[in-house]
């Protein structure tokens, strides 16, 4: 094989892979600049992928330019050569740049992700425990008229005890001295009969009014 001839084929497959590089290039760059979510799907990794393999054959190819011109090839070829070179050097850099902007997006989607998951959890967080706050406000609240009416009862049976001892001291008194004319008057002895059973049916119900409130106080002091 002469090596003009040569020299032509290789020139031709650099140009060849140059325009598929420019085509892949184009599409990534639309790829980065639309890219946002912090998923990498098969369409990005097999386009970097492609790229990758058209770059690595293109330095393959100017290798072999590089090594025909170091064999005695002309200034032309030579420049020729170098213009090759800064392409696939351009090739490579901006490819390198892309891919490093895709990353920074592609971590930046993730962080972003990451905060509204965090603040997701916190509301939810903060939901729940407002919720709690809630039952507890109510509970009390439900505990406090609980308190209140027991205390109401409670008043109402020490009044009612009260009374009824009043009432005993009272009829203690009228007895006694229902006694004294009782021995002068036989008659009425009939009559103190009647009081007496009634003031044994006054203690029977003073004793269970007195057991009544000594079991609600007890179960008082329980609920607080």
């Amino acid at each position: 094989m002469d090596l003009p001839s040569s020299w032509d084929t290789l020139r031709k497959q650099a140009r060849k892979l140059e325009a598929q590089l420019d085509e892949q290039m184009i599409v990534y760059r639309k790829l980065v600049s639309a890219k946002v979510s912090t998923k990498v799907d098969s369409a990005e990794t097999n386009l970097e992928s492609g790229i990758e393999l058209l770059l690595k054959q293109l330095q393959h190819v100017n290798s072999q330019m590089q090594a025909w011109v170091s064999s005695g090839g002309s200034e032309m070829v030579s420049h020729t050569l170098t213009r090759h070179q800064e392409i696939l050097q351009d090739l490579t850099q901006e490819f390198f740049r892309l891919r490093s902007s895709l990353k920074a997006k592609q971590e930046h989607a993730s962080l972003l992700e990451d905060f509204r998951e965090f603040d997701r959890t916190r509301l939810d967080l903060e939901d729940g425990a407002g919720l709690a706050e809630q039952a507890l406000l109510k509970e009390h609240a439900s505990i406090s008229r609980n308190t209140g009416q027991m205390d109401t009862v409670i008043s109402q049976a020490q009044a009612t005890l009260g009374a009824l001892v009043q009432q005993r001291s009272t009829f203690g008194g009228i007895n006694s001295k229902l006694s004294n004319v009782g021995s002068r008057l036989p008659s009425i002895n009939h009559i103190l009969s009647a009081i007496k059973r009634k003031k044994s049916m006054d203690t029977v119900i003073l004793s269970l009014v007195a057991s009544v409130c000594t079991f609600l106080i007890f179960i008082y002091w329980l609920t607080k």
